[in-house]
């Protein structure tokens, strides 16, 4: 049996920028199992929100999906209709944007809003209303009664989080998409935040695309990850082999730039340089200007992903010739 439920394959994403094109998102490949959470990790602007979009179906222009196939439970997502794909968004796959107060309309109460996607399942007003109201018991949102008739702006960023969580989870999908959901969020309520998705996630047996930049979210939450790096998956495997055995040089200066509990580990490693300009084809690795390592070799040749131990795949010409 395929428990495989999204299985993206070689998703090439553009953006038009006057007369030149923005290569967001390059030959990107991944699938997640049914029951998993997966990570896409990397620095800001290098292609894992647009992944996600793609994956929705929201590039809208200047953007567009070139190339490339995106699977859901089989199904080619790129090949539906506007009327199939928008049939998927929200029951099927659920989404959980960076800013939920940009999600959330100000007009309307946290009530209202969750029980809307229910009224549209043919769900009957008032059995849609008890289960908002359950829902926000589910997510331990305090005095549900009586912030079921608030207002978005009523209530806190920690709120305002677990209510999207909330109004995705309550039309029971197969696959969560959750953009940043701790980003703006304090220690404590990030914390909150991971415990809750872990244990909705085990209670309804929901997938997991987990979008961030926080390696401390990613350890407690996922099973697999992927590391981006200007639009590319740079590495990829189960978590823990990540953590023990970086085994690309972006992903090794990562893990060096994490904060740890002592002193004694004296300054943070910086990963000196920018990101390069994604206007230009790959000639070499991406990466190439920045690494430490960088070989004349890294210049001229394009890397691709190899599996270098079981299920731990890197794109780097000099791990694959250890």
């Amino acid at each position: 049996m395929n428990d495989t439920i999204l299985q993206v394959k070689d998703l090439n994403v553009t953006f038009a920028a006057g007369r030149s094109i923005v290569h967001a998102v390059s030959d990107i490949c991944f699938s997640i199992q049914k029951g998993e959470t997966f990570a896409l990790v990397g620095e800001s602007g290098c292609g894992k929100s647009t992944t996600a979009r793609a994956i929705m179906r929201l590039i809208r222009d200047p953007g567009k999906i070139n190339s490339g196939e995106i699977l859901f439970e089989g199904r080619d997502l790129l090949g539906m209709r506007e009327n199939e794909i928008a049939s998927v968004r929200g029951k099927s796959i659920g989404m959980i944007f960076q800013n939920p107060l940009d999600s959330l309309n100000p007009v309307y109460t946290i009530g209202g809003q969750i029980s809307e996607g229910l009224v549209i399942d043919k769900m009957e007003k008032k059995a849609a209303w008890r289960t908002a109201a359950r829902v926000l018991r589910d997510v331990q949102i305090p005095d549900s009664d009586r912030r079921i008739k608030a207002y978005p702006y009523e209530i806190s960023g920690g709120m305002r989080q677990r209510v999207m969580i909330g109004m995705m989870l309550c039309r029971n999908p197969k696959l969560l998409i959750a953009d940043e959901p701790t980003t703006a969020l304090d220690v404590t309520i990030q914390a909150g935040i991971i415990e809750l998705m872990n244990s909705l996630r085990q209670a309804h047996d929901t997938s997991i695309l987990l979008i961030t930049h926080d390696f401390g979210v990613v350890a407690d939450i996922a099973d697999r990850v992927g590391v981006m790096y200007a639009g590319e998956i740079v590495e990829l495997g189960e978590v823990f082999a990540i953590f023990d055995r970086p085994m690309h040089p972006y992903t090794q200066l990562l893990m060096k730039a994490l904060p740890t509990i002592t002193k004694n580990e004296g300054r943070l490693t910086t990963i000196h340089g920018s990101v390069p300009n994604l206007t230009e084809a790959a000639l070499g690795c991406r990466f190439a200007d920045r690494c430490p390592d960088a070989a004349d070799a890294c210049r001229t040749t394009h890397p691709v992903l190899h599996e270098l131990e079981e299920g731990h795949y890197c794109s780097c010409l000099k791990a694959q010739v250890k």
